[in-house]
């Protein structure tokens, strides 16, 4: 059946005359014209088919019709101010919330936040760290930056940073007691350190357990640091991320074992949700940073 009931703000001037006691009073709490109030409560009288209020030279009396009704009208209020309140923090600026890796966050990514932020200094970030996948359709983030071993979701906006490549590393130290080894067949003799995050495929602990024994595999982290940790301190040889490994390579801190091997490579991708990409300053930091980012990778 369809309502007769069509102006819901007279709700508020209902509420009002109940609270103030008369139509003048309201008017003033509402900063509203006597005569209109008085219009509007009669017109939501005549909508209703209810006599709300019995009028005297002393005010506005509620009948039992409008107590009734009261506890309604309330909740039609608060409502109504859940409603406000939840589209002004909408027009709000949000933060850009970003997930990645640690890692990604370095000195050289930083630099480009930095830049961004000088150009648009209202925008602020949210970096949300760790090797967990956050569901970016889901709203768990805005942006990611992922490497992965398989096609995203197509729904998401992705742009290709790099290849990133794996390999086998080990210490100096490590090198001089047992050597290192030539490929992946030639693993026999040798003892590693491995990595198997929580919350994430472990893709290359898993690449090591098809390609040595299990105790050849002496230590197991949960976390890359103590993993790089390790394979610094000599304790065994392990799975690093080229770029990563760069700077210790650089230094003389790690030998690479052999050239990175096919099956280990992985996409390096910058993932944005559509939802998020509507929003101005995704758009326009998602167009700046994407190309500085890759640079670094190039």
């Amino acid at each position: 059946m369809k309502s007769r009931f069509r102006n819901w703000s007279d709700v508020r001037i209902f509420l009002a005359v109940i609270r103030e006691g008369s139509t003048l009073a309201a008017s003033r709490k509402l900063a509203i014209a006597q005569p209109t109030v008085a219009r509007r409560i009669e017109a939501l009288e005549h909508e209703t088919g209810l006599v709300l209020f019995e009028r005297d030279s002393r005010g506005f009396h509620p009948t039992t019709a409008a107590t009734a009704l009261l506890p309604l009208a309330e909740a039609l209020e608060t409502a109504a101010d859940a409603f406000a309140n939840r589209a002004t923090d909408l027009t709000r600026p949000r933060p850009i919330r970003i997930t990645a890796f640690s890692a990604n966050f370095s000195p050289r990514v930083a630099k480009v936040f930095s830049d961004f932020f000088a150009l648009h200094p209202d925008i602020r970030f949210e970096f949300l760290p760790g090797v967990k996948p956050l569901d970016l359709m889901a709203g768990e983030a805005d942006i990611a930056l992922r490497i992965s071993r398989k096609a995203p979701d197509p729904s998401l906006i992705c742009r290709k940073i790099s290849v990133a490549q794996f390999t086998l590393f080990g210490a100096p130290s490590y090198a001089e007691r047992r050597g290192l080894p030539a490929s992946p067949d030639d693993l026999d003799g040798h003892v590693f350190v491995t990595y198997e995050p929580k919350g994430a495929p472990a893709v290359y602990h898993d690449w090591l357990t098809q390609h040595v024994k299990p105790d050849q595999i002496v230590m197991s982290f949960g976390e890359i640091e103590l993993l790089e940790a390790a394979i610094l301190a000599g304790h065994g040889l392990g799975v690093q991320n080229l770029r990563l490994a760069e700077p210790h390579e650089a230094a003389g801190r790690l030998i690479r074992c052999f050239p990175p091997p096919n099956e280990m490579s992985a996409q390096h991708l910058m993932l944005v949700s559509p939802d998020a990409y509507r929003r101005p300053e995704v758009k326009a930091f998602t167009k700046f940073f994407a190309p500085r980012y890759a640079a670094i990778f190039k």
